[in-house]
């Protein structure tokens, strides 16, 4: 184990280069959950350490001892209270009238059980949809779960969407009353009648590669289907979703992924954030020249 002081305001990353650490193990590190920043571990790589804070390096093998894997899902950060995971897609975030087992929280709940011989179980904070990927948070005790779902308003919510054709304005802000039909699809009202839920999504153009647009998301509100809602009715649903309109399906997937969340944490209240890659299959169709027909 070996402890770091910082004497100025700096990056974690930034930190830990100049006390001889490479950028390969300081990710190495973060992987396995090895560096703490004063009690609470470490999650990015540009998390801003104060001075006079301790940076805490352990082994990776005694950083993920504590918290062992969970087999089949990517464990972003654990602790005590929480479970940050990157959810892939076509899973479940919980139980539907036709699946009851192939969720995430049927798998950290079998997880947790496990590790703690039923002991434990885990809480649902929010959900993603089963086509989405990216982070799911989970709560790991009671009090953990009521103080965050008494603030997830306030969390940030950021997400990736690559949809088909570019829209016209490089950023706007979409604004609707979203309302559910009986076979469970979500529409568009534009004058509420008591049934919808106001909803408000911000997004920017930040590539157009051929007949694809990659968009970086704000949700200002979290409604069922907001975003994929949202990018229909402006004439661009997300690629790979025919339910809201898609014409293509060039990734086998939808190209939604819920990349950056970022709350308080439910104890200590220290801001926590966390940022994922873009998935290979992104990269890979902002590259095709045009989209492939399904």
């Amino acid at each position: 184990m070996k402890k770091i002081k910082v004497n100025e305001e700096t990056t974690l990353l930034a930190a830990l280069i100049k006390s001889g650490y490479s950028r390969t193990k300081v990710k190495q590190l973060l992987k396995y959950r090895a560096i703490s920043v004063g009690q609470l571990p470490a999650t990015r790589l540009d998390q801003v350490v104060a001075p006079g804070e301790v940076l805490t390096i352990t082994s990776e093998k005694e950083g993920g001892a504590q918290y062992p894997p969970c087999p089949g899902l990517d464990i972003i950060y654990e602790d005590e209270d929480i479970l940050v995971i990157d959810k892939p897609p076509g899973l479940l975030t919980i139980a539907s009238e036709t699946e009851k087992t192939k969720t995430a929280y049927h798998k950290l709940t079998a997880c947790i059980g496990e590790r703690t011989g039923g002991k434990e179980r885990i809480f649902i904070i929010h959900r993603l949809d089963q086509g989405t990927s990216g982070l799911l948070v989970f709560a790991k005790n009671e009090e953990a779960k009521h103080v965050l779902q008494g603030a997830w308003q306030e969390a940030r919510k950021k997400y990736r969407a690559i949809v088909e054709g570019v829209p016209q304005k490089s950023s706007d802000t979409i604004s609707s009353y979203l309302c559910e039909s009986k076979i469970h699809r979500v529409y568009s009202v534009a004058i509420d009648d008591g049934e919808g839920k106001y909803a408000q999504t911000e997004y920017q153009v930040v590539q157009a590669e051929g007949e694809y647009a990659l968009l970086d998301i704000t949700l200002l509100t979290g409604r069922k289907n907001q975003i994929r809602v949202h990018l229909a009715d402006i004439g661009h649903p997300v690629a790979g979703d025919k339910k809201y309109g898609a014409q293509t399906d060039p990734i086998k997937r939808l190209a939604l992924q819920s990349y950056f969340l970022a709350f308080n944490h439910p104890k200590s209240g220290q801001p926590m954030a966390f940022t994922l890659d873009m998935p290979p299959k992104f990269k890979s169709l902002l590259h095709r020249k045009g989209p492939a027909k399904t």
